[in-house]
């Protein structure tokens, strides 16, 4: 939980947001911005290798390496203000950082998800995930709006560029503080024996009935996040006109709500199982675009009410399916089906981001729906609430291994009632793989969070 909290500081420090603020100090043109922007998505284009290096030499051993230079990769923008080079130079120097940075953390994300499949008990997982993430949201939120008006007064100043240089500084500080925090966590897999690359091995996933519905289900919900989730704060600031600092709320608002739900969720996921929490939550996430077009200029409680309403189920979505996903992987597979899931899951959401700039083309800037005004952007809103309701129909067909049919005469002489968790073993290589449970259940898992 302690490294959860100051690697959020590092992200607050280096993120998405602070390297679009370098690339508009070193100006950048749109497209730079943008492909900036996309570099988390095509970066996981690293999730094979990062499974193969996992395999080869140990989760914890690649985890900490590549998690100490992802982070260090920022220290040459601390100098970069100050150096006497073109700016096409300065220019390269940012996206060879970007690069290396979202690279080499995809490699670590593959080796952690892995290390911590075999280090957190499968009966206490919901919980603990539940209370990290509550704890990690609350510190990034808070780091956030540290660095965000440290940086405006910067600007305001003038000195953006020395303000910059000063958050790449403390983000490679706190990367090497949470790199020494992860390195106290021990790996509970003794004498991990290597194993050769096996191009079967990559291709598992997609035997794995449990696996593949899971992929369905993964692709098509990052389809539909992808077709508005970019536009969201577009949308925002230029049809609702609701200006930067209520955006800002309505952020926070929703990070609020997923910080105080999340340990609940995780409770429930460890009680219930986490593929009947991913449905409820998917079933109501469907909602949230339709939600953003009933909002107008002069109407904004559906905006707040979906920043309460999805804050709360993606927290529970989000949960689950990182749960699911490390129950449906065997615990030697378990890089390759991470990798398989992350990998699926980002170029669906790429794929789905250009997508839906490209309806917003088609649609006509204003248009007649059962006699209510759309604009192009809230009709691909309804497209993608349209997607969510075919991702929440796949996910009632999803397999949680370590739940077992009980036979029929039993559910009948106690009425209908939820399925339970039974008493399972902390390891999670005494699970069942999903294979072994394929015939005894219809044969489906999570895409990656980012």
């Amino acid at each position: 939980m302690a490294e959860g909290v100051v690697a959020e500081g590092v992200m607050a420090c280096a993120g998405g947001a602070i390297l679009t603020g370098w690339a508009l100090y070193l100006g950048c043109g749109p497209f730079w911005v943008g492909l900036l922007g996309a570099l988390p998505f095509l970066a996981q284009l690293m999730q094979l290798p990062g499974a193969w290096l996992t395999s080869r030499f140990g989760a914890r051993r690649v985890a900490l390496l590549t998690v100490l230079f992802s982070r260090q990769a920022f220290l040459p923008l601390v100098a970069l203000p100050f150096l006497p080079l073109p700016i096409e130079v300065k220019r390269g120097v940012l996206f060879t950082v970007a690069v290396a940075h979202h690279g080499l953390g995809i490699l670590c994300n593959n080796a952690w998800v892995t290390w911590m499949g075999d280090l957190v008990p499968t009966r206490v997982r919901g919980r603990y995930f539940g209370r990290r993430t509550a704890i990690s949201t609350l510190a990034g939120a808070l780091a956030t709006f540290t660095t965000g008006t440290f940086l405006d007064g910067a600007r305001a100043s003038e000195y953006t560029g020395p303000a910059l240089a000063a958050l790449a500084f403390t983000a490679c500080v706190l990367g090497a503080l949470s790199t020494a925090l992860m390195a106290l966590k021990h790996d509970p897999v003794r004498h991990r024996v290597a194993s050769p690359f096996q191009a079967a091995r990559v291709l598992q996933p997609l035997r794995d009935g449990a696996a593949r519905r899971l992929l369905a289900y993964g692709m098509t919900w990052n389809a539909a996040l992808g077709l508005a989730g970019p536009f969201f704060s577009l949308y925002l600031l230029q049809d609702l006109k609701l200006g930067f600092t209520l955006v800002a709320l309505q952020g926070s608002a929703a990070s609020i709500a997923r910080m105080l739900s999340a340990p609940l969720w995780g409770k429930l996921i460890d009680r219930l199982g986490a593929r009947w929490v991913l449905r409820a939550c998917v079933s109501g996430l469907v909602l949230s675009p339709v939600l953003w077009v009933l909002a107008g200029p002069d109407r904004w409680w559906p905006i707040a009410l979906e920043a309460l309403l999805g804050g709360v189920l993606l927290s529970g979505h989000g949960l689950a399916n990182f749960a699911l996903s490390l129950g449906v992987s065997p615990a030697r597979e378990r890089p390759f089906y991470h990798a398989a899931f992350a990998m699926t899951g980002g170029a669906a959401f790429a794929l789905a981001s250009a997508a839906g700039g490209m309806l917003m083309r088609l649609f006509p800037p204003s248009h007649l729906l059962l006699g209510y005004a759309c604009t192009a952007l809230q009709l691909t809103f309804l497209v993608s609430a349209l997607a969510r309701g075919f991702a929440a129909l796949l996910s009632r067909q999803l397999i949680e291994p370590a739940i077992r049919p009980q036979p029929s005469g039993a559910i009948a002489s106690r009425g209908p009632r939820p399925m339970r968790h039974p008493r399972r073993a902390d390891r999670t290589e005494a699970l069942p793989e999903p294979a072994a449970l394929a015939p005894a259940v219809s044969p489906l898992p999570p895409p990656p969070a980012p």
